[in-house]
């Protein structure tokens, strides 16, 4: 085939090939949502949060996360932080929370939320981010991986970076129920069976090890719960005596088998609408 007829080919081929897609300015919003296939940030005009103030029983990891994100905003050295335990302990309202609790401050710190399926683009996503000027939590909820899961390999792009490293102006925060981010019968049994166990799971729970900070969030007991609810009454206007509030919120949680923030906001949801108060 002539030379010419190659050029033809290429100018053919150049014309029919989309456009390059322009960068998102990620300006007229707080929070995006990382969105491939097309890649692109979906804008999130108001996040569903709670404000900080109403977060009970998580001091330590409040003061801690808080700490941390105000450094990162001001263009300080900061950790990525793995906030894990147990369920409904308010580990993504935390990050939401802290979030919407420096917004005054520092205008362009932006929250960017990744699915944990979508781990395998994030690359992508760093790239679009290390070019723009603002100052970005990238939120990862519920995240967790089983055996034959590659999804973790992904991950090492935000917490190494590999020879780029991390974008100065991104910081990951990731959820889960998990400390080390694996079930623990998977973790024993990869040690049980494989030639190496040392090995075996290392470069799995390792993954964990990478993140600076670990904010454990354990079970609360009944008088945390009941201050949870309370706070909710007060933030909200609520008028309800305190023996009703406990009579009422007891026989919730022995509906629910136990205690957590999540059960602690359903109960004063149900208790909202009975009295007529809006919440929205």
């Amino acid at each position: 085939m002539s030379q010419d007829a190659l050029d033809r080919i290429a100018l053919a081929l150049e014309r029919i090939s989309p456009p390059p897609q322009p960068a998102p300015s990620l300006r007229g919003a707080p929070a995006y949502m990382w969105q491939p296939d097309p890649d692109r940030m979906v804008a999130v005009p108001k996040v569903s949060r709670v404000d900080l103030d109403l977060l009970v029983g998580i001091d330590r990891a409040r003061d801690t996360l808080l700490a941390n994100t105000r450094r990162f905003a001001a263009g300080l050295p900061a950790n990525n932080a793995l906030l894990w335990g147990a369920r409904g302990m308010g580990k993504s309202s935390l990050v939401k929370a802290v979030h919407g609790a420096l917004q005054s401050e520092f205008p362009q710190l932006k929250i960017v939320e990744v699915q944990r399926e979508d781990l395998a683009s994030i690359d992508r996503c760093l790239s679009i981010l290390r070019a723009a000027p603002q100052r970005f939590i990238l939120f990862c909820d519920d995240l967790s991986f089983s055996h034959d899961d590659a999804h973790y390999k992904s991950l090492k792009a935000v917490l190494d970076g590999g020879i780029e490293g991390r974008p100065e102006n991104v910081v990951l925060y990731a959820t889960s129920n998990r400390r080390h981010l694996m079930p623990r019968d998977m973790i024993e049994n990869e040690r049980s069976t494989a030639i190496s166990p040392s090995e075996a799971v290392e470069e799995k729970v390792s993954l964990s090890d990478r993140f600076g900070l670990w904010l454990g969030f354990h079970p609360c007991d009944q008088d945390e719960f009941l201050s949870m609810i309370r706070g909710y009454c007060d933030a909200f206007g609520l008028k309800i005596d305190d023996a009703r509030l406990r009579a009422e919120a007891i026989e919730w949680q022995a509906t629910r088998g136990g205690r957590s923030g999540r059960v602690a906001w359903q109960f004063f949801t149900d208790l909202a609408g009975r009295k007529g108060i809006r919440i929205g």
